[in-house]
């Protein structure tokens, strides 16, 4: 009888231990991270935004930083993340073609500018045009970029070069960096003597100056979208939705990011 009367209370119990032990996600949980993976070159203005959302809401930030090809694909390994903020399109498409993202949460939140950028002591002049002579003026040197097959800024950088008919003049002679602060990196240490990044990176290091602008009509527009993951709790949302307050769009700005995208 004893073993009887016990069992609805050691049913209880169990029930009690099992939701104690189940797995909390940071989306559900303000003492828990929200992990957001982003593109390296919101590496300066997101720590910067991290932080004001901390002290807004409580609610701890993590940020994995790396190139949106990478960050994509660890997603469709299988890492858990919160957010997704994207340096391109296609690798947002890439993310939501296979159920990563939700796609009700996505939104294009910035644009940014395409340049041609050399070490801060280097004395290299040159005008982007059709034609230009970029290969000329690597000299023995090399191109740094992302690389074009996958990392967007080389994606970027292969379409306008190409727009321009000088690719061919400088397609064997790239430094294929993993993503865009990785090359920004090769040109500040003056190890390349020309690079092509963005131009909120080349605004937050000191070492590198900007030879000049790419035609924003040589090259898709540099959009970045954001989206909450397929998993996320309610707290992602509330993320994503902070990049669009004023404090966030200030932020931005002040890095130099374009706030209201092209398209």
């Amino acid at each position: 009888m004893r073993r009887t009367a016990l069992h609805p209370l050691l049913g209880i119990g169990l029930l009690i231990l099992c939701t104690l032990a189940a797995p909390v996600r940071a989306a559900d949980a303000p003492d828990q991270e929200l992990l957001v993976f982003a593109a390296a070159s919101l590496t300066n203005v997101l720590d910067e935004i991290g932080t004001e959302y901390t002290q807004q809401t409580q609610q701890r930030v993590k940020f994995s930083y790396a190139a949106s090809s990478a960050l994509a694909r660890q997603l469709e390994a299988g890492a858990r993340a919160d957010v997704f903020f994207s340096a391109d399109v296609e690798w947002m498409d890439y993310a939501q073609a296979r159920n990563l993202i939700d796609r009700s949460t996505r939104r294009n939140v910035l644009g940014n500018r395409l340049v041609l950028v050399a070490p801060a002591d280097n004395k290299i002049e040159l005008k982007i045009a059709p034609g230009f002579a970029l290969g000329a003026a690597l000299g023995n040197g090399r191109l740094a970029t992302g690389d074009p097959e996958s990392v967007p800024v080389g994606k970027y950088a292969r379409s306008a070069l190409t727009s321009l008919g000088v690719w061919n003049d400088v397609a064997d002679r790239l430094v294929r960096a993993d993503n865009v602060r990785s090359a920004l990196a090769f040109i500040a240490r003056g190890e390349t003597p020309l690079g092509i990044v963005y131009e909120t990176d080349a605004r937050v290091e000191k070492r590198v100056r900007i030879v000049d602008f790419f035609p924003a009509d040589s090259h898709p527009p540099i959009l970045y979208p954001v989206a909450v993951t397929a998993h996320a709790g309610p707290a992602a949302r509330q993320f994503v939705e902070f990049l669009q307050s004023a404090p966030a769009q200030e932020s931005f700005k002040k890095f130099g990011f374009q706030t209201t995208p092209s398209r």
